[in-house]
């Protein structure tokens, strides 16, 4: 039988032999790579949860929309403001919608001042928005019951409303709300819808309020201008949410809605523009930069690795100098030798690799729990992590393999 035959499992063998004969030493030449396919993993995972909650967070507020929000400014102010702007209004959306046509459609929102939200059952700390009826499509919330209140609703005045899911269940805690009727300061709404519940991870996101429809009571807007009461200084609008046609760039939109904005609010800084694209690729470039500094921890413990597998097997080829001799005295080619140490510093890589697979999802799981970081499991990160394992592992170990192959035969077999 000759030497090559059945190489890779018998080679296999030989070495999970050897490398059980220095279980310590193996054991300390594998912690540098545990650890490194361990830190690949976790950074991936963590790296991989981030983004998508980042597009979960940014399609809450619409990845192809704008966000024009009024000021919350102090009373003193205010009143200096209002001598020259009148603030968000109608007639901003209206200029807006004439002037770019890349506006596809548009909402508008009021905030309601509330010193009374009840039902029969119950009261309630949730906030009450007055809305358009595109409203609910261009900030993405989906319908659990009823409807949501459409144009007819909205031009009739109709006392309706729709609740978000944590209003629904303050509300009325005893069961289905559709039908029933809810009181907003002294106006009675029959409830006529309920929205899906979406319970994002975070309230925020790059400074924006997000997460607040869950505990919302919405009303058609034109319902609250005819049956509701404001104040003499507030704005008409607290916010307009723009959605941009395919292919519109939100920045460059953005910009020609600031310069029109500017113009008809004479400089009066009582507005600010949010653009959900932009805060993606500033999270995207914060992302990168914790990626790449993990990255190198991960690589330095890599490095670390290898030259652990390095060493490891530079000692093996010297206390096995007289069996590499033997070897090739009964035919053993170079590259057998060589093979059967490139194996074995292979098989210390796949080994730290499995180990490092586990010790990377509960790094990454504890992570999750302890700092909130979300985490998603990536195959890619595992195929990744456990490729650059083992070819850490070859390319370290060909040096000491080289240097088992080149050993002289003579010498090696009167080697003490």
């Amino acid at each position: 039988m000759k030497w090559a035959e059945g190489l890779s499992l018998e080679s296999f063998r030989h070495a999970l032999a050897q490398l059980r004969q220095h279980k310590l030493r193996t054991s300390l030449t594998l912690l540098g790579m545990v650890f490194g396919v361990g830190a690949v993993i976790a950074m991936l995972s963590i790296g991989e949860g981030a983004q998508q909650e980042a597009m979960r967070l940014i399609e809450s507020m619409g990845l192809r929309n704008l966000l024009v929000q009024n000021r919350d400014l102090d009373y003193d102010t205010l009143l200096e403001v209002r001598e020259k702007s009148v603030g968000l209004s109608r007639s901003d959306v209206r200029a807006m919608q004439q002037t770019l046509p890349s506006v596809e459609d548009v909402s508008e929102e009021k905030r309601i001042k509330t010193w009374a939200l009840f039902s029969f059952e119950a009261p309630s700390e949730a906030q009450v928005l007055a809305a358009t009826p595109s409203y609910f499509d261009l900030a993405s919330l989906d319908i659990a019951s009823g409807r949501a209140f459409d144009e007819e609703d909205n031009r009739l005045f109709r006392p309706v409303a729709v609740l978000g899911a944590q209003a629904a269940r303050d509300l009325f805690p005893s069961g289905e709300p559709l039908g029933k009727r809810i009181k907003v300061n002294h106006l009675w709404l029959e409830v006529i819808g309920v929205l899906a519940d979406r319970d994002l991870s975070k309230d925020e996101f790059q400074g924006v309020r997000l997460g607040g429809d869950r505990n919302r009571v919405f009303l058609p807007l034109e319902t609250a201008y005819k049956r509701l009461k404001f104040e003499p200084l507030e704005s008409e609008l607290d916010s307009i949410r723009l959605r941009l046609a395919e292919g519109a760039s939100p920045q460059r939109t953005a910009q020609t809605v600031n310069h029109l904005l500017a113009r008809r609010h004479s400089g009066q800084n009582d507005y600010e523009l949010v653009v959900p694209a932009a805060l993606l690729k500033q999270q995207q470039q914060t992302q990168q930069i914790f990626t790449i500094v993990m990255s190198a921890i991960a690589g330095i413990s890599l490095l670390v690795g290898g030259i652990g597998i390095m060493n490891i097997m530079l000692a093996t080829v010297l206390e096995r100098t007289r069996e590499i001799g033997l070897l090739r005295a009964i035919g053993a080619r170079k590259v057998d030798i060589q093979q059967q140490f490139l194996m074995e510093s292979a098989t210390v890589a796949a080994i730290g690799a499995v180990i490092g697979i586990f010790f990377g999802l509960v790094l990454a799981f504890a992570i999750q729990q302890f700092a909130g970081w979300p985490a998603a499991w990536s195959p890619f990160a595992i195929v990744l992590s456990v490729t650059i394992c083992l070819v850490t592992g070859i390319v370290f170990g060909w040096y000491p393999a080289k240097q088992a192959a080149d050993l002289d035969p003579i010498k090696a077999l009167h080697a003490e």
